[in-house]
């Protein structure tokens, strides 16, 4: 283990003893034996157990062989609930801890669209990194089920030459709210194939999105819904975020519109213990 930083309250030889392996009531107890007179409270935050559906009947036979040959044989509660209430033609808001599998929650229901009706989705991203962790994950799974689905990132990066490509060919394009308000909004009638087919919108790391900041992608959010009118669509919105107290007032807020929140996990966790230093 990597020396700790001087100012934390624990040093390298609170660690060093052997104990077994992620036994964290153990080390709670070392450490209130050991600090007693400096640890003022210690709770247990219990972990749960997994709780599962079946894949959905109505997935593409190649969308459900790519992830059964990525090892998802079933999907999570909340990634079934998301499924159901986005098919029922629901915006949507999915919080769910870190690595529940939220990104399941709307790669199903677009990728099955795109497949089976020709259908557009726009995913925004307030990182460029993360836009491209997507793609690559996209990609990933077309691979695997040899699907057909065209992903595309669209940024400051993307070469002049390429543009036209993305506006014409991309069923997937993944891009951030700057990019949205500067290089797409603006030059909208050279996306008009894209936006008569619009079916998606996708708004990760939702909680970003507050304050002045959130005003602005707000209003940049309202002009798309414009846009999107002009094109005789109404696209639907599937927000995620794993660190927002109030999902669906904060969703609601940013996009001016009714929310379905999905907010009970389904993923399995272990046990967390929690000491107040």
């Amino acid at each position: 283990m990597d020396a700790l930083p001087a100012n934390l309250p624990f040093r390298d030889e609170d660690f060093a003893a052997p104990m077994p392996r992620h036994d964290g009531r153990q080390l709670g107890q070392r450490l209130q034996a050991k600090y007693r007179d400096r640890i003022t409270g210690a709770f247990l935050l219990p972990g749960r157990v997994a709780k599962h559906a079946p894949l959905p009947r109505e997935l593409p036979p190649a969308l459900a062989a790519a992830l059964k040959s990525r090892g998802i044989e079933q999907l999570y509660s909340h990634q079934a609930e998301s499924w159901e209430a986005i098919r029922e033609g629901k915006d949507v808001v999915v919080v769910t801890p870190t690595a529940s599998g939220k990104s399941l929650c709307y790669t199903l229901p677009v990728i099955a669209d795109a497949m089976s009706k020709q259908a557009r989705a726009l995913y925004l991203f307030p990182t460029k990194a993360l836009a491209q962790d997507q793609v690559a994950e996209l990609l990933e799974l077309n691979r695997a089920g040899k699907l057909g689905v065209k992903a595309f990132t669209f940024d400051g990066d993307t070469p002049g030459d390429a543009r036209q490509a993305v506006r014409l060919h991309g069923q997937i394009v993944v891009s951030n709210p700057d990019m949205l308000h500067q290089a797409i909004l603006p030059h909208h009638t050279k996306w008009a194939q894209f936006f008569e087919n619009l079916r998606y919108i996708v708004i990760d790391e939702v909680h970003s999105y507050r304050g002045v900041f959130g005003s602005h992608v707000a209003n940049v959010l309202r002009r798309l819904e414009r846009v999107c009118a002009f094109y005789g669509v109404k696209p639907q919105y599937i927000l995620c975020s794993a660190t927002i107290g109030n999902p669906k007032a904060h969703a609601e807020a940013l996009l001016g519109r009714e929310v379905h929140a999905v907010s009970e996990s389904g993923a399995p966790s272990g046990d967390r213990h929690v000491l107040l230093w």
